[in-house]
């Protein structure tokens, strides 16, 4: 599916409704403002009764999608939500509570040894071992940025690793998972089996689970300006994203305006 304009369409056609849907989000821009530190994003109460309503809204047809662990995932969400992939799908819970995850790669201890050594030059830059991968954060060195994109592109040549693009971030993770594949995994397991899956999210790795949302009868909610994206169609920033949700959660699936 060629990468086109996102669009600023009605999110719900007249066929769309909260009934007839499985809900996919990602976590960081989506249900939670971007913060300038991972540990800056904390659980809001409010947010927390939104995705219990949400979860009884869609009988259980709601999962987090994210590149942060499912342990974190609980830590921000409250635990409101049963069903989580975490570390862009290397980790997933299923809804009966089991998860999976993936054997790490030995290059990522092998990176994260070099990624600790380049933030020692670059006051601000922060490393994040999440076992599965490692993140490089530049967010309070935006002057790092080409500096933490050449390490991390080679660093990933040389350990067979991924190497994954975010918001002020560069990830290099184990191979084998990114989040179209875990909504499409979802997609094969009650309760959402026979839905239409609806994806939100913001950033560049969300579009593998734009993609697969689309490709399984679905599509993509960029959260955010417009760019270059597999989103179908767009909600203007985080709280309006909020703002569709707790509609959602109150009622059946509301339009977005314009």
């Amino acid at each position: 599916m060629p990468i086109a304009e996102a669009a600023r369409l009605k999110l719900a056609p007249p066929s769309l409704s909260a009934d007839s849907i499985a809900l996919f989000l990602d976590l960081d821009g989506v249900l939670a403002a971007i913060a300038s530190t991972p540990e800056g994003v904390v659980e809001d109460p409010e947010r927390t009764a939104m995705l219990r309503r949400l979860q009884d809204r869609l009988q259980g047809r709601l999962a987090v999608i994210s590149g942060r662990e499912i342990a974190e995932i609980d830590r921000i969400c409250g635990g409101a939500v049963k069903v989580a992939a975490g570390i862009h799908g290397l980790e997933r819970r299923h809804p009966d509570g089991r998860i999976d995850r993936l054997e790490p790669s030995a290059g990522v201890a092998r990176a994260l040894t070099e990624m600790t050594t380049f933030a020692e030059d670059w006051p601000g830059v922060r490393v994040e071992d999440k076992g599965l991968a490692a993140g490089l954060h530049y967010r309070q060195a935006p002057e790092a940025e080409q500096a933490a994109r050449e390490l991390s592109e080679a660093l990933a040549a040389r350990h067979d690793l991924i190497v994954q693009p975010g918001h002020m971030i560069h990830e290099l993770k184990t191979p084998g998972a990114d989040k179209g594949r875990a909504l499409a995994a979802f997609m094969e397991e009650a309760p959402f089996r026979g839905f239409t899956p609806i994806m939100l999210g913001d950033d560049l790795t969300d579009e593998f689970g734009f993609e697969a949302a689309a490709r399984l009868g679905g599509g993509g909610v960029l959260v955010g300006p417009e760019r270059q994206t597999h989103a179908r169609w767009g909600l203007a920033d985080q709280p309006a994203a909020m703002a569709w949700l707790e509609a959602l959660s109150r009622s059946s699936c509301p339009e977005t305006s314009q």
